[in-house]
């Protein structure tokens, strides 16, 4: 396991604190567990994003009749 230090802002501090004192958790479990969802939601979209560009570099675009199809859908549901 790593160490990293970091600097909080006093208020991220304290917010931290009263969680970790709520809830039973370190302070070290609370910002691991934290960065550890960021992390994962970050390279979810990043992933996500690569693979779009990708597509679109490959021509692969939807067609008119999909785009239609989608924008018929999402119109019948709204009335």
């Amino acid at each position: 396991m790593s160490v990293m230090h970091l600097r909080l802002p006093d208020e991220m501090a304290e917010t931290l604190a009263t969680l970790a004192k709520a809830t039973g958790r370190s302070k070290s479990f609370l910002a691991i567990d934290a960065l550890r969802d960021y992390l994962v939601r970050e390279a979810w979209q990043i992933s996500e994003i690569q693979q779009a560009l990708g597509e679109a570099d490959a021509g692969d675009f939807a067609t008119e009749e999909e785009v239609a199809s989608t924008l018929n859908k999402w119109s019948a549901n709204e009335g």
